[in-house]
C-alpha cells in the first residue's frame, strides 16, 4: 500500500511561501520609508509634506509579523494559521487604506493577500491528509498462451 500526500497540500506550500515573500516585501517598503522620512509634493497648487516614520513604522513591524508567521506555517502550526489569516486580513485592509497613494502595489498587495487566505482557509484539513492507495495489478503482455494479448 502506497500513501500520497493530498494537491491541496500544494496550495498551503504556496501560501507559506508567499506570506514570507509579503512579510519580506513589507519589511522593505518599511525600510524605504523610514529612509525617507519626509516626502513633499504639490497638489492643485498646495504644497504638501508627508512625514513616512509612523508608516515605516508599521510596515516594518507587519513585515516582521508576517514573515515570523510565514515560517510557522512551514510546519503547517494549527496557531500561525489562524494568526495568519487574522494578520493578512489586516494586511488587505491596510493597503485598501493606502490605494489613493500606491494604485498598483496596493492592487498588487490585496491580490496575493486573497490567494494566500483562499489556500489557508478553503482546504486546511486536508491538506496535511494523506490518501492511502492499493497497488494497480499491471496486466501480463504475454498471457498463458505465449501470444500477446489483442
Amino acid at each position: 500500500m502506497t500513501t500520497r500526500t493530498n494537491a491541496w497540500s500544494g496550495w498551503i506550500s504556496f501560501a507559506t511561501v508567499m506570506l514570507t515573500m509579503i512579510g519580506a516585501f513589507n519589511i522593505a517598503e518599511g525600510l524605504a520609508a523610514l529612509m525617507m522620512s519626509t516626502v513633499s509634493y504639490i497638489d492643485a497648487g498646495r504644497l504638501v509634506v508627508v512625514n513616512l516614520t509612523a508608516w515605516g513604522v508599521l510596515a516594518l513591524v507587519s513585515g516582521a509579523l508576517l514573515l515570523a508567521i510565514g515560517l510557522g506555517l512551514f510546519a503547517r502550526n494549527e496557531m500561525a494559521r489562524v494568526a495568519a489569516i487574522v494578520l493578512v486580513a489586516l494586511h488587505a485592509l491596510i493597503q485598501l487604506a493606502a490605494l489613493a497613494a500606491f494604485p498598483i502595489w496596493s492592487l498588487l498587495m490585496i491580490a496575493l493577500d486573497v490567494v494566500v487566505l483562499f489556500a489557508l482557509t478553503v482546504h486546511w484539513s486536508e491538506a496535511g491528509a494523506t490518501v492511502e492507495t492499493e497497488p494497480q495489478p499491471v496486466a501480463d503482455a504475454h498471457p498463458a498462451g505465449g501470444r500477446p494479448a489483442a
